[in-house]
């Protein structure tokens, strides 16, 4: 089990739930429009939010932030190491850097006494493409190994401060590589691992690498917190990060939906129906497992082990739970009166 850090209160390691992350993409100096986005964040059920601080401009907009926010705010910070010193002045529960970029090793001992002075934790961030040279020369690219041997250099420069807050990830653009990283990591440090797999494209493709590759490590037990990077409007990864923690059980208190496969005894729109029972259930908190099959005759039977479910007929289906029927109802009923029996539970 990893080490147990708390950023801005909630717990990261040790055994507690999965934390869902997600970064901003608007200018941070730019305070209404960066709160207004980790606002649909939150409803969307972003728990931590990280924020790029590039300038002076951006680290002094952090506290303004931070007061109008109600979950943890994570700074990126890169080179600079005064602008992770006014982050952590302003407020910021979470510092993520690079220790080898932001200078010498009197500059990382004063961010790591500052950070230490708040109770700050730290996420040192290894990237494939800003490997250390000499890393790559010795590994002759970016592998797993060379993504640990950066990450434990890196731990070893916080350690010597007596900095032992400290959460790691090891993001790589292929997902074999990045699930090799983490994995071996795990074997080699107790650290808290943040996962994620960088750079992985647009909507469709980079869900399925994050899937594979996040999703994988969840299901080895590795990972206490993780972020899935889309080219896509930010709320699509809070729902991409809910949907892979729910198909790997990690997903407490959510529900999960069940539809099969659509064959030639079909006779409703079961893809229509589906992605409207997927679109109602992400208001829907409850441990529950729901149910939409295509066919009448052994919908119920198949879907026995579903709390509740609709199955379809010609004009008509069937409205269950537990696999008995509840009662026919007309077809274009159908998902209304499921919900109702939903609200009942």
């Amino acid at each position: 089990m990893t080490k147990r850090i708390l950023a801005g209160g909630i717990p990261i390691g040790g055994g507690a739930p999965v934390t869902i992350q997600s970064m901003t993409n608007t200018p941070t100096s730019d305070v209404g429009a960066t709160v207004a986005q980790i606002k649909r964040l939150e409803a969307a059920g972003c728990q931590i939010v990280r924020a790029a601080v590039p300038d002076m401009a951006a680290a002094r907009a952090v506290g303004a932030i931070r007061e109008q926010i109600g979950i943890p705010l994570v700074v990126d910070i890169h080179f600079d190491y005064k602008l992770a010193l006014e982050c952590v002045a302003a407020g910021c529960d979470k510092v993520r850097i690079n220790p080898g970029n932001i200078g010498g090793a009197d500059r990382v001992k004063a961010v790591a006494d500052a950070c230490r002075q708040k109770g700050v934790p730290i996420r040192i961030g290894v990237n494939g493409g800003s490997l250390e040279k000499p890393i790559l020369a010795k590994y002759g690219g970016v592998t797993a190994e060379a993504l640990v041997e950066s990450a434990m250099g890196h731990i070893a420069l916080l350690e010597r401060y007596d900095f032992h807050d400290i959460c790691v990830s090891l993001k790589s653009s292929g997902v074999p590589v990045t699930m090799a990283a983490y994995r071996l990591m795990a074997q080699t440090s107790d650290y808290p691992l943040h996962l994620g797999v960088t750079e992985t494209g647009t909507l469709r493709m980079g869900t399925l690498k994050s899937a594979v590759g996040i999703g994988g490590l969840l299901a080895l037990g590795i990972g206490d917190t993780l972020r899935v990077s889309l080219s896509a409007d930010p709320v699509e990864e809070i729902y991409a990060a809910k949907d892979i923690l729910k198909a790997v059980g990690l997903a407490e208190g959510e529900p999960n939906l069940i539809a099969c496969p659509t064959c030639g005894r079909t006779r409703i729109d079961l893809i229509g129906l589906a992605e409207q029972v997927e679109e109602r259930l992400r208001e829907v908190h409850k441990p529950i497992t729901v149910a939409v099959m295509g066919c009448a005759v052994n919908g119920p039977g198949e879907a026995s082990a579903a709390d509740v479910g609709i199955a379809g007929g010609d004009g008509e289906g069937l409205l269950f739970r537990k696999g008995e029927i509840v009662k026919k109802v007309p077809q274009g009923a159908l998902v209304d009166e499921l919900f109702q029996l939903i609200d009942a539970l």
